[in-house]
């Protein structure tokens, strides 16, 4: 029970990124009502194919990481194209992760101590730190994470707390300016369900127990769904819906919030939970990627491999940090396709193959039969679409 509270936590840490912050931005020229319908359409599509992955997990290796479980089911070419996407989804993911980490860290080292760091140190240290807790194993991550998570939470409890008196229905109420706004949230509010490449980390942590599992990703991904829920009611609840469709940076919209509440607090509560939320997340993607390199490069589970496997994990998103942040940025934009192919294509051909080869009578299925699958390739092909007409 205690691996499948952590792991649950790791699971939701990973989804709740500083990313979360965004949800009202993209989601504010299509109203709450619809925010509300495309999101519970997105957790139950990731949930689904969390699952989906368990459903292959049962035929192989407690150890087995998407790298082999492509391979095993889908072939070379299967095995090659898990590669491509994990690689370019996690890479992109950690470079930007450890690009705003890494300014954060600055900021709140010059804004506590006094001490002002170049900002390339700010991303070696952020790198340094949370690098070392997933070398040290998913355990230390579990430890961490869960203490993160707490204060994460916190943080987002206080903030809702202050903005709850402040939320009009009328501001519930708005209908969508256009249609046209919906398309481009699609990828956005799908990308803040995914937690699927960390999915083989924590098989590998609890190891192939398919009722524990079941719990890991079903708690792991609701606890999203509930706390981005209460975020949509407080933000797009307090602020009006033509100053958040003018208003579309960050920053801004943290400005506004404060404007509105008049409460220093507020600002303060939500720059940390976006801090925790970034090394949460961090931690989560990081993790999954760092399997993955191992059994993809085949290192050994000691001190040197681990090191070894750490320095292909964190290297490379750490120079391209430091030097190219803005070709990640640029990445990050097509990371909607990368997660698609991760998430839902990938699962579901494994599945399908899984079920025309394998004898599944005594075997965990997911329900849905060939009519869920279908479905499950809609929905990811409709991300796809929304991400490039959006």
């Amino acid at each position: 029970m205690n691996k499948v509270l952590g792991s649950s936590l790791i699971i939701a840490g990973t989804t709740i990124g500083a990313g979360m912050l965004a949800l009202p931005l993209a989601s504010a020229g299509i109203g709450f009502g619809a925010s509300m319908a495309l999101m519970g359409a997105m957790w139950a599509l990731m949930t689904y194919t969390a699952l989906l992955m368990l459903e292959v997990h049962q035929y192989a290796d407690a150890d087995a990481t998407l790298h082999s479980l492509a391979k095993q089911f889908l072939g070379d070419k299967g095995k090659w194209l898990a590669s491509f996407a994990m690689l370019f989804l996690f890479y992109s993911l950690c470079a930007a992760y450890i690009a705003g980490g890494g300014s954060q860290l600055n900021e709140k080292l010059a804004q506590w101590s006094a001490i002002e760091l170049p900002p390339a140190a700010g991303a070696v240290l952020f790198t340094l730190v949370f690098g070392l807790v997933v070398t040290l194993g998913t355990s230390k991550v579990d430890v961490i994470n869960r203490g993160l998570f707490t204060v994460k939470v916190l943080f987002l409890i206080l903030a809702l707390t202050l903005l709850t008196p402040h939320v009009s229905s009328i501001n519930l109420v708005e209908m969508p300016v256009e249609k046209g706004l919906l398309v481009a949230a699609l990828p956005v509010i799908f990308t803040s369900f995914g937690f699927h490449g960390s999915i083989p980390s924590i098989v590998r942590y609890v190891g192939i127990d398919l009722p524990s599992l079941r719990k890991v990703m079903i708690v792991g991904s609701t606890l999203p769904l509930g706390l981005y829920i209460f975020w949509q009611v407080a933000s797009l609840g307090t602020v009006a819906q033509a100053t958040l469709v003018k208003n579309g940076e960050l920053s801004q919209f943290v400005a506004i919030i404060q404007s509105v509440v008049q409460q220093d607090y507020i600002a303060s509560s939500i720059s940390l939970f976006a801090d925790l939320a970034l090394a949460t997340s961090f931690l989560g993607v990081s993790l999954g990627l760092f399997d993955f390199i191992s059994d993809s490069f085949n290192r050994q589970d000691s001190v040197r491999g681990r090191l070894q496997t750490a320095a292909i994990t964190y290297l490379p998103p750490l120079v391209f940090a430091l030097f190219y942040p803005q070709g990640f940025i640029t990445a990050l934009g097509y990371a909607a396709v990368a997660l698609v192919i991760l998430a839902v294509v990938l699962p579901v051909l494994m599945v399908r193959k899984a079920r025309q080869t394998v004898s599944t009578d005594e075997h965990y299925q997911v329900i849905g039969g060939n009519l869920g699958l279908s479905l499950a390739m809609v929905g990811g092909i409709s991300v796809v679409v929304a991400q490039f007409i959006g």
